[in-house]
């Protein structure tokens, strides 16, 4: 399987960066193709230009600045997305490569008749999410709802892609874990991307 793994976190020696590495490890050792896309480093501007705004719901998406990442999209069977939680939400970044890269004619097509968005990731089959929250478990799930599941699952995924294999795994209360609760949160990454 070819998995496109994004990266969105601006440290280079992040825990996001290690999981990242450990995920990478996981899938090459699984036999997996791996094309890392670390948003950072490759410069990625995550906002939505006039051009493309304004050809949203035209025939002819303008896609000419994000042409190769779309093509990394495309030529993934599937995702693995890993990044912190700021704000109970995804970093700028990340939102941006959603806004400027799922856009239509590659992840949907917008219904002519208007309404419904209609899938068109048919190549992907596996949508993963490796994140972690400076929050609580509690705080997450029971008094926020836990949004950024919510919005990958039933909006990013299921608008873009049919009965995939969709995974979302926390670390949560980051900004207090220990050593040894970082160690096994890697090794439980280490495990399941094994599986893949």
């Amino acid at each position: 399987m070819r998995i496109l793994l994004v990266l969105a976190h601006p440290l280079e020696d992040s825990f996001a960066a290690s999981v990242a590495r450990e995920a990478q490890q996981a899938l090459v050792a699984g036999g997996h193709s791996v094309d890392l896309l670390d948003l950072y480093r490759e410069d990625f501007d995550p906002r939505l230009s006039k051009a493309e705004r304004g050809s949203y719901f035209t025939d002819s998406y303008d896609a000419s600045l994000t042409a190769g990442w779309i093509a990394r999209l495309q030529a993934a069977d599937g995702i693995v997305l890993v990044f912190p939680q700021w704000w109970f939400n995804f970093p700028a970044i990340l939102k941006g490569f959603f806004d400027r890269v799922f856009v239509p004619g590659v992840a949907f097509d917008n219904d002519p008749a208007g309404g419904r968005i209609i899938p068109r990731l048919k190549n992907i089959k596996l949508f993963w999410a490796l994140t972690t929250t400076g929050s609580p478990w509690w705080v997450v799930h029971l008094y926020m709802g836990n949004p950024v599941r919510r919005l990958l699952k039933r909006g990013i995924a299921a608008f873009c892609a049919r009965g995939l294999d969709f995974r979302m795994v926390s670390l949560h209360d980051m900004d207090r874990a220990t050593d040894g609760k970082r160690k096994r949160h890697l090794a439980r990454v280490r495990q399941l991307a094994g599986r893949i």
